[in-house]
């Protein structure tokens, strides 16, 4: 792979996804030159790469995506301590990863900020592995009847044919996942971890370490829901009588009368 600059290829492990408020637990990043440094051999890359305490709890999920828990960082460095030098690592290389514009790369730079440093990574180009592969493969029915069944669609966009496709899919995916077990059922431990984050559907409401936030309005991201409740009730009461759902509602009224929502297990 030629290279007319340097290319930095990051990854974080992070203990979760709101970009705003998780925080780092692992950065690794890899630094490819378009030319040989004095002393470097062909082939050879160099690597930064670190554990890092978040200062915070390290969710349940996390660890047993990650394997990765507190006792794991209790000893790592603050993000702070080593804000400089990934900073200097990354120097005027281009970017890398694995959806790293949507997610690594901004998080990356709001802990950064928080750590007082000042880092743009707009003017680089960022060559995102996810988006040049979700751009050139099929990600569609079609696709996946291929992938699971080892058949070709012929009936592709009949509501019948489609259909059957997606119960073939599902049987396959039974056998696929389910651990030996042979009901649908096997499936269901698939599907809710991520949307486990939001109390709604419309995600307005968003859990982040053990508290429930709301997502809009000027309290976004800043206060848990109960101090809100407490500090300025009348801000919740408009939501109310306003279109959200009875679940949204009866939980802004526990709040108010005191009683703190409860994550989800």
């Amino acid at each position: 792979m030629k290279l007319t600059k340097p290319l930095v290829v990051l990854d974080l492990e992070t203990t979760g996804t709101w970009i705003e408020k998780d925080r780092i637990i692992e950065i690794a990043m890899v630094k490819v030159y378009p030319d040989l440094p004095a002393g470097r051999q062909v082939g050879q890359t160099e690597l930064f790469a670190t554990r890092v305490n978040p200062a915070m709890s390290i969710p349940t999920v996390v660890t047993q995506l990650t394997g990765i828990g507190d006792a794991d960082v209790k000893d790592a460095p603050a993000f702070a301590a080593i804000a400089c030098k990934v900073i200097a690592f990354m120097a005027d290389a281009d970017l890398g990863g694995f959806n790293v514009e949507r997610f690594d790369l901004p998080l990356l730079s709001r802990e950064l900020a928080t750590a007082g440093l000042q880092w743009d990574f707009s003017g680089r180009t960022i060559y995102d592995a996810q988006k040049i592969y979700h751009l050139h493969e099929r990600r569609d029915l079609f696709a996946a009847f291929a992938f699971y069944c080892k058949k070709e669609l012929n009936e592709a966009h009949s509501a019948v044919g489609d259909a059957q496709a997606s119960l073939d899919i599902l049987a396959e995916q039974v056998k696929r996942y389910g651990a030996g077990r042979q009901d649908i059922e096997a499936l269901k431990e698939f599907d809710y971890k991520a949307t486990a984050e939001y109390f709604d559907t419309d995600r307005k409401f968003r859990w982040w370490n053990g508290e429930l936030y709301m997502t809009f309005g000027k309290y976004a991201r800043k206060e848990p829901i109960h101090v809100v409740a407490k500090k300025d009730p009348h801000y919740l009461h408009w939501i109310l009588d306003k279109d959200f759902s009875d679940e949204v509602k009866g939980m802004i009224q526990d709040a108010l009368n005191g009683r703190a929502p409860k994550p989800p297990c």
